[in-house]
């Protein structure tokens, strides 16, 4: 009986016995279906002009695998194809192909980053990487770090870590100092912690998009004064409108001096740090307690990408280690589920360990400097007489045509982006200070000179 349900069509699992022929029929008919998608994305542009994809729900009985491949088909037809090189919008870039193969490892080992015992291979592959990660930013033997699925996760982790090592887990004084460019998810961040609106404390920024350092000492002085219990600074390294650089070292030496966990957001621009491309700003990120990093956004690292480093490895096991009294443990090794919020995670990792292996760090500093040199080849050429300029050391630029009021800069917007998407080119509009925005990223490797020109000769009609 249990030998017709293992040989059942109607049911299928990998098999201990013999070559999983079916399995891999279904892959190779599956990558030649992606790869098709890949292959058309020049003549259907970033996005499909339709909404016609329908969420088919299971019925009584399974579908045939033809029946699944039509739908995986429209599937695709109906989703944003960041292959194309007109995809410009976000931070976003094509998929490393070697990052997709480890997607499909990573699916196909189904382990879990929760315990050694679940994933032996993978708990020492994730910590290996992440160490060195964190030794590459110059952090010290006693760091290290873990992944999560997305920057607003790793962010919360360090949050929760650096409000515990403060010791003021449930002070409802505790405060957040950010800047008002920080991203938006610190807001969500301080409502999962059980902290008021209030409790985040915005710093000012300058004409350049950098947190004011004098108007950061004179909120601290007001925090002491209002009895308020601050447990971290956050210093943005690539803020997402314009992709501006805090001053970290003059952060880190006034979290120094006051004893206050410094965190870095460096989810857009951290990665830039393990290379040597000189970037205004990086500096001194090694006098942090804590950093984020998506490797998701620029370098093609299949989603989700996001590592959280700190500089002493304890501070994770303070704080979230319950002793997982239904696992056993090696000595010598942390189950990686007891140094994060997460529990079970999939063997993610992979896929970035995977993507760098095959660019080496030659090849990382390759695509970084091909996207800083896209936005300096935009930001040289568009019509500066027309537009006002918002960008800084990374490769994100956001603009708005000049004398633009706050009222209108909304169906401008709104009209171009319609514009732009009909001739393939795909920008978003963010809400930045009361206004409106276009914002291009430069982080597709697909996109050529020939392509921003073509981007600039719209944008300047």
């Amino acid at each position: 009986m249990a030998e017709d349900l293992i040989n059942s069509k109607d049911i299928y699992f990998p098999s201990y016995l013999g070559n999983n022929d079916k399995l891999i029929t279904l892959l190779n008919r599956a990558s030649q279906t992606l790869c098709d998608w890949f292959s058309k994305a020049d003549k259907n542009g970033p996005l499909p002009f339709d909404e016609s994809f329908k969420c088919i729900m299971p019925a009584e009985d399974g579908n045939s695998e033809d029946d699944l491949f039509s739908e995986i088909e429209s599937l695709l037809n109906n989703s944003f194809n960041p292959v194309h090189p007109g995809s410009l919008a976000h931070l976003d870039p094509p998929p490393l192909v070697f990052s997709i193969l480890g997607d499909l490892i990573a699916a196909g080992l189904n382990n879990n980053l929760l315990a050694y015992e679940l994933s032996p291979s993978v708990t020492l592959l994730e910590e290996s990487l992440c160490k060195w990660f964190a030794k590459k930013i110059g952090f010290n033997d006693f760091s290290g770090g873990i992944a999560a699925s997305g920057g607003t996760l790793s962010n919360l982790n360090a949050l929760i870590a650096a409000r515990n090592n403060a010791g003021l887990g449930t002070n409802p004084n505790s405060v957040l100092l950010v800047s008002e460019d920080a991203h938006s998810s610190f807001v969500k961040c301080m409502r999962i912690m059980g902290l008021d609106i209030k409790n985040l404390v915005r710093i000012r920024t300058d004409n350049q998009g950098r947190m004011d350092i004098n108007d950061l000492r004179k909120t601290l002085d007001k925090c002491s004064i209002e009895n308020k219990k601050i447990f971290a600074i956050v210093a943005t390294l690539g803020t997402t409108v314009r992709g501006a650089i805090d001053p970290i070292k003059e952060i880190s030496e006034i979290c120094k001096q006051r004893n206050i966990w410094l965190h870095i957001d460096g989810s857009i621009g951290g990665v830039f740090a393990i290379t040597s491309i000189p970037i205004e700003g990086l500096k001194n990120i090694n006098q942090a307690d804590s950093i984020t990093i998506n490797p998701q956004k620029i370098i093609g690292i299949t989603k989700t990408s996001s590592l959280l480093l700190v500089s002493n490895m304890s501070t994770l096991e303070n704080t979230f280690n319950t002793g997982l009294p239904y696992i056993s443990s090696k000595e010598d090794i942390i189950n990686r589920g007891e140094i994060g919020i997460q529990g079970s995670r999939p063997a993610e990792i992979i896929k970035l360990w995977l993507g760098l292996r095959f660019l080496g760090l030659n090849g990382i500093e390759n695509i970084l400097k091909s996207s800083i040199k896209r936005k300096n080849f935009f930001i040289k050429n568009i019509n500066k007489n027309k537009f006002d300029i918002y960008s800084g050391p990374l490769h994100i630029v956001s603009f708005i045509p000049k004398k633009l009021e706050p009222k209108d800069s909304d169906a401008w917007t709104k009209t171009k982006v319609n514009e732009l998407i009909n001739n393939n080119f795909m920008l978003s509009r963010p809400n930045f200070k009361g206004k409106y925005f276009l914002r291009v990223v430069m982080g597709n490797y697909n996109t050529k000179e020939s392509h921003i020109e073509e981007l600039l000769r719209l944008l300047n009609t």
